[in-house]
């Protein structure tokens, strides 16, 4: 399904690919909001370009996102002998398969990549945590127009359910039964607004939930401690099974579940301070 074709070239935009990128762009306004902020709040920032920074995160962000989710299906969802046999296949991204686990590691990683570059420029102000806990509401507000894309496309459902608000999918992306099921690709979107809106509010209203590592604390847990309950009512999407009574969701979530409580737990001072860079 899509909404419109290219001009001239008649190629379709899919509904997936089109609110993967509303996300990422709607998120880089958000994030350089926040950069805004920071710059009005700490005098030593003043020479600082609010566009440029938001650009150089959305580029390692983004890549990082992709890159991550892509090979996060292709070792944790699907078989091997997929992708074993012919490897190039890994790069085929427009053929779908997409993991959000794989996407939150290659994420850190860029954003890792990013504050090591910064830091060698000088600009100490931000760090890992700075750039994470800026991103971590832009992700969150990304994931839910990205899981009403996967509610468009019919994939990643739920399981059959005879609740009043059950979905019945005509045309399974998986080939599934055609029966009332959870719609569980709402139940995340909502979910994912909701954090983002709760993170937006601390981080204006509550100037000491800037101290670093706090808003992505926040995220890691309730994100992907979410993520592990809807597990419940999702149809399992991976090919393997490491442990009979864990989805490939619910383990994958599991370390950011507890690096989330370790960041929440760390002592750090408010960055609502200046510094100089």
């Amino acid at each position: 399904m899509f909404p419109f074709l290219l001009p001239f070239l008649g190629r379709p935009i899919l509904w997936y690919g089109f609110l993967f990128a509303l996300g990422f762009f709607v998120g880089y306004h958000i994030f350089l909001k926040l950069i805004r902020k920071d710059i009005q709040e700490n005098p030593a920032l003043a020479s600082l370009s609010a566009k440029r920074l938001t650009e150089r995160t959305l580029l390692a962000v983004g890549l990082g996102a992709i890159i991550g989710a892509r090979l996060g299906d292709v070792f944790f969802y699907q078989e091997a002998s997929l992708w074993s046999d012919a490897p190039w296949s890994i790069l085929y991204v427009w053929e779908g398969g997409l993991a959000s686990h794989g996407a939150a590691v290659g994420i850190v990683l860029g954003i890792i990549f990013l504050a090591l570059r910064l830091r060698k420029e000088g600009l100490r102000f931000y760090s890992f945590f700075s750039i994470l806990d800026r991103a971590a509401p832009c992700v969150a507000l990304a994931g839910g127009f990205i899981r009403i894309g996967n509610f468009i496309n019919q994939e990643i459902l739920g399981t059959p359910s005879d609740l009043p608000w059950a979905v019945l999918f005509m045309h399974p992306a998986d080939g599934s039964a055609i029966v009332p099921r959870h719609p569980v690709q709402i139940y995340e979107s909502i979910a994912y607004f909701a954090l983002f809106a709760l993170l937006m509010v601390l981080w204006f209203k509550r100037p000491a939930f800037r101290a670093a590592g706090k808003c992505s604390a926040l995220f890691l847990i309730l994100l992907f401690g979410f993520r592990f309950l809807i597990e419940f009512v999702k149809v399992e999407q991976s090919a393997y099974s490491a442990i009979p009574w864990l989805t490939m969701g619910q383990l994958l979530s599991l370390p950011f579940i507890v690096f989330g409580f370790y960041l929440l737990r760390r002592k750090v001072k408010p960055e609502c301070t200046s510094r100089t860079p």
